[in-house]
């Protein structure tokens, strides 16, 4: 299987020493630049800390099923928008060759793996969970904001044979959603803490589709205690 070109990028600098490292992937036909820039409009600002550097990939354009196979930023393709269909694991495992480059990017620069974060909204956050629980295990932790799995998950298959330590999960989900339905998030919760992960879900009434300020406050809240200022010593 190639491995991807790099991925396009859009970052967020620490303000001032780099000691952990931050990947939010966008949802589908988004960007990295568009997800940052949303993220700024609902804060007023930049989602930004004294020593995380935030990471925002674009995922390249292929051709995207549930557009009729018209190209679209897709962090992988889908036979259906829905959770009882299989998963098509090709082009996620293609993708995560090129998101673990990213990873090791972070790693070649002296970031430590369990200083780094993963995570992302609605397809961002399925590829994190794709990625942390499949491939990356001594990640920090992960997040997945309106994000699911399928039934029958490759994720589920590879936990059910994992006896090793897990990222923690932290996931948030609007009632309201009609394109990523509720359930189905709550469905991955559930399935992912029998498994063995500590998984929360924070529920946002009336929410459809989309994020808001008081989610990306809780959002940095957990990032910030999943990373926090001081670097536990690394063993020399």
């Amino acid at each position: 299987m190639a491995v991807p070109a790099a991925l396009q990028r859009s970052v967020v600098s620490p303000a001032g020493r780099h000691t952990a490292s931050l990947i939010f992937l966008h949802g589908s036909g988004d960007t990295g630049q568009g997800a940052r820039a949303w993220i700024k409009q609902i804060l007023n600002q930049d989602m930004a800390f004294q020593h995380i550097k935030v990471i925002y990939p674009t995922a390249p354009a292929r051709p995207y099923t549930p557009m009729k196979g018209a190209f679209s930023n897709v962090w992988f393709d889908r036979y259906k928008i829905c959770n009882d269909v299989p998963e098509h694991i090709e082009s996620i495992d293609s993708m995560c060759l090129g998101l673990t480059e990213l990873i090791n990017d972070e790693v070649k620069n002296g970031i430590a793996k369990n200083r780094i974060l993963i995570g992302g909204f609605s397809m961002g956050g399925g590829m994190a969970m794709h990625l942390a629980y499949r491939f990356h295990q001594d990640l920090a932790g992960v997040f997945a904001l309106s994000s699911f799995l399928n039934k029958d998950s490759a994720v589920y298959q590879a936990l059910k044979r994992n006896d090793s330590a897990l990222p923690e999960l932290f996931q948030c989900h609007g009632t309201a959603d009609e394109l990523v339905l509720y359930s189905w998030g709550e469905e991955t919760n559930k399935m992912l803490k029998s498994l063995g992960v500590s998984a929360s879900l924070h529920t946002f009434p009336n929410l459809n589709h989309e994020l808001n300020r008081t989610e990306i406050e809780k959002l940095k809240s957990w990032i910030v205690k999943k990373l926090p200022v001081e670097a536990p010593k690394a063993n020399e």
